[in-house]
């Protein structure tokens, strides 16, 4: 049979109807409140209209979500500042607010609308009803409540008692229908089934206002979530007013721009764009905004809600009390680094020059050579004073003393070259350490302001025109190409290095309207790269991958993020890349390479000793694990490649010291480069092996174990013939043994013998044949005593010669040292 539920959500509105008729009073009193609340808005919005509203200055965008926020604004008098936020804001703002009133004058306090949580606000209702009531536990809660329920023609009124649910049959189906019991004021009690077609009304005044209070307080839950907060200022004429706080934000995203050059030689050019979103519901106009790349911790806590606890009830009042916690600073310091330019007394760039780094011991710490641009990057340098040396030919030697490094900072040091001998020095003091503030306008040409195209190609704004072109029209004016006016354009950041931080803080004010996106360059450099096919088994293809093997010779911290790759003014490729600091080198992959092939084959080897060593009774054969690996490389285009193979780097496995040498070597790989010619195969032989060591007891030797070895080759001859004395001196111990052993045996057999005679010897008296059996047995008892007496001297001699060779094996054993190559 099929079941059939009652619709009881057409119940649930046929009661609500009844709550809200006219009949009853709750409705004029319910009016009364809303025009009480609206009359206190409006006395709020009219107390407000005095308030200042302080502008957004400074945005700063963190990694882990966060934003760092400063208004700044003039106040006058006591006047108020108002900053409105959402529920969500609000938590982070109660967190970390800051205000500060900058001429002097004082802050009188905060206050923000705060309203209780929805389930402790029904909880005062005098109705148990919760958020997600359905009809059933509507119902629950009326118990006792005056109803009136009309069914048909009939009207039935009285108190509710109890409300269940029923199973029965009807034509066949089976129904579940719902059951309320009332009892009428004379003691009648009656059940009626509630179904679509019975009406029910509250029939108690009280009772109808809880249940519209109930539905108001979810009614408010839907209302728009504001929360404003009004600073309370104190003193006298204008005043700079300041206030900062942190806020959830959509993280910032990083995109990137690699544009490989057209001319052999020339250095790459990398484009950093910065992806921001305005989601906090109010305008950024002409704020200063600054991109940090760094995820500092972070949390919400629910400050704005207000919390409940349960209390207990005790005799007497107890103080709970909690320990604040501290945390200790951090034991050592960060790592620096050191960038600059080599120049000669003109400006120029010297390229090619050799740096070295000495630290305060006099030690080299470190070693560089200037690019083609006259730019050197030292990376990763440890806290302390340094002498930094520059040499090229033709030039002095420039000494630059107590450089100060380290502590997370990125340091800068231009060094200038005089003309002549290497031989002479010139030697200067490094000025006070100053946090690096220089990004690609060092580096690159200024053009005047982002977007202006008057500069660019002298045709007013957007207008650029190819080498050879003119605009449509035939007007015939030149202007630069697309490879040089990519060249010049300006990054709109600076980088600063903030320890474990980098910022990218914008030139200009930016202005980026609620729920609207901007796209900002904040990184334009150009890096030394090298273009590289990349392969390795995990690929799952003989095809490898198209790779930049970059070096940051910039002094930016470049974000992770994606990039795009433009090679000959086209789109090659795009992937990812994590952060990059400066000096460090990576290798990025954005394509794949179908004009190459790779294959692998791999061979292992048997084992093969190598070396014995016997020392302290113990013999150790030393062995290893061969394995050999050949890549097999073809080209089949029409155009040399640079391949980097990436072999497993596995723990205990050694390369062959005659084969082949990395490049470069990371926790998990070796990175082998191989040249390869057009339409050419070449073959790639990783040879590597791991040691194993077999420890054998000597004496635990024998005869066949022996003969193993040499028949392995395992053991020299030096090693064979002194163990085979250790397996003599053993066979004799064991020989000696056996003579002990034997004589032992005899001597026991002859007590059993003598036994038995004493038992017979008893057994005789008293007999006929005592006399004459008793002297034979004596006689044969004397005869065994000799013959013990003479097994106990055989056996004692035995012994002794057994326990002088044994200490003599011990001796041989112990003192037996060789150490043999195989």
């Amino acid at each position: 049979m099929r079941k059939v539920l009652t619709p009881t959500c057409v119940l649930m509105l046929a009661a609500v109807g009844a709550i809200a008729s006219p009949q009853t009073s709750g409705r004029a009193q319910l009016t009364d409140k809303g025009a009480a609340v609206l009359a206190a808005k409006r006395s709020s919005a009219s107390a407000s209209e005095s308030a200042a509203k302080l502008p957004v200055e400074r945005v700063v965008l963190y990694k882990s979500g966060v934003g760092y926020f400063e208004h700044e604004g003039r106040v006058k008098g006591d006047q108020n500042v108002t900053i409105d936020f959402t529920n969500g804001q609000l938590n982070d703002v109660l967190q970390s607010l800051a205000v500060l009133d900058l001429n002097g004058g004082r802050i009188a306090g905060i206050n923000y609308n705060s309203e209780a949580p929805l389930n402790q606000r029904l909880g005062a209702l005098h109705l148990p009803l919760a958020e997600n009531t359905n009809l059933a536990e509507f119902y629950g809660a009326l118990r006792g409540a005056r109803l009136e329920v009309h069914t048909g023609n009939e009207t039935i009124t009285g108190r509710l008692l109890s409300m269940e649910r029923k199973t029965r049959l009807s034509g066949g189906t089976t129904l579940e229908v719902d059951l309320a019991t009332l009892v009428s004021d004379s003691g009648e009690v009656r059940s009626v089934e509630i179904t679509p077609a019975v009406t029910v009304r509250l029939a108690d005044r009280d009772v109808t206002n809880e249940v519209q209070h109930y539905l108001s307080l979810l009614s408010s839950e839907r209302q728009q979530d504001v929360r404003r907060m009004t600073i309370h200022t104190q003193g006298t004429g204008e005043r700079e007013l300041y206030v900062s706080y942190i806020s959830e934000v959509p993280v910032w995203k990083t995109t990137y721009r690699i544009v490989l050059p057209s001319k052999p030689g020339d250095d790459v050019l990398l484009q950093g764009w910065a992806i921001v979103d305005n989601t906090v519901g109010e305008d950024w106009d002409n704020v200063q905004l600054s991109l940090v790349a760094g995820a500092p911790q972070s949390f919400i806590q629910q400050l704005s809600q207000p919390y409940y606890a349960r209390r207990p009830v005790v005799p007497l009042p107890q103080n709970a009390q909690l320990t604040p916690q501290t945390h200790e600073s951090a034991m050592e310091e960060g790592l620096g680094a050191l960038s600059g330019t080599v120049m000669d007394p003109s400006g120029a760039a010297v390229p090619n020059a050799q740096l070295k780094l000495y630290a305060a011991t006099g030690e080299v710490a470190a070693t560089a050579t200037a690019d083609d641009q006259g730019r050197y990057v030292f990376g990763d340098v440890p806290q302390g004073s340094y002498r930094l040396e520059a040499v090229s030919p033709g030039f002095n030697t420039a000494v630059v003393q107590d450089l100060s490094l380290g502590g997370g900072q990125q340091q800068r040091q231009d060094v200038t070259l005089q003309v002549g001998s290497v031989a002479q020095q010139v030697t200067v003091t490094a000025p006070s350490p100053q946090i690096e503030t220089e990004t690609s306008e060092a580096l690159t040409e200024r053009t005047g302001n982002i977007g202006n195209g008057s500069e660019l190609g002298g045709n007013g704004p957007g207008m650029l025109s190819r080498p050879g072109s003119g605009v449509e029209g035939g007007t015939g004016i030149p202007g630069m190409s697309i490879d040089e006016a990519r060249r010049k354009m300006e990054s709109a950041a600076r980088g600063v290095d903030l320890g474990d931080l980098f910022e990218y803080k914008l030139k200009d004010r930016v202005t980026i309207r609620e729920n609207e996106s901007a796209l900002v360059p904040i990184v334009q450099t150009h890096i030394s790269a090298e273009k590289v096919s990349l392969w390795n088994d995990s690929l799952g293809s003989p095809r490898p991958l198209r790779a930049l093997w970059l070096t940051n010779t910039s002094p930016l911290t470049l974000d992770g993020g994606s990039f795009s790759v433009l090679e000959n003014d086209t789109f090659a490729g795009e992937g990812l890349t994590d952060a990059i600091k400066p000096g460090e080198k990576r290798l990025i992959s954005y394509a794949a390479d179908l004009g190459v092939r790779v294959e692998s084959t791999s061979q292992d080897f048997p084992q093969r000793v190598t070396r014995v060593q016997i020392a302290h009774g113990m013999m150790v054969q030393y062995s290893a694990i061969r394995q050999e690996t050949v890549y097999t490389v073809r080209d089949d285009d029409t155009t040399p490649r640079t391949l980097i193979i990436e072999h497993p780097l596995r723990v205990g496995w050694t390369l062959a010291a005659d084969g082949p040498k990395p490049d470069e070597t990371t926790s998990n790989a070796y990175r082998f480069r191989m040249s390869l010619e057009p339409k050419q195969t070449a073959t790639l032989d990783v040879r590597e092996s791991k040691p194993v060591e077999v420890t054998y007891a000597l004496t635990n030797m024998s005869s066949d174990l022996i003969a193993n070895f040499v028949h392995d080759q395992s053991i020299s001859p030096a090693v064979q013939s002194a163990l085979q004395n250790i397996v003599a001196q053993e066979a004799r111990v064991a020989a000696l043994n056996d003579e002990v052993t034997k004589r032992q045996n005899e001597r026991s057999s002859i007590f059993d013998d003598q036994q038995r005679l004493r038992e017979n010897l008893k057994a005789l008296k008293g007999s006929a044949e005592e006399r004459a059996l008793t002297q034979r047995y004596v006689q044969q008892l004397n005869d065994e005593e000799t013959q013990l007496a003479t097994l106990q001297k055989e056996s004692d001699s035995f012994a002794a010669q057994r326990d002088q060779a044994q200490q003599d094996l011990n001796s041989m054993i112990q003192n037996l040292s060789m150490d043999t190559t195989l």
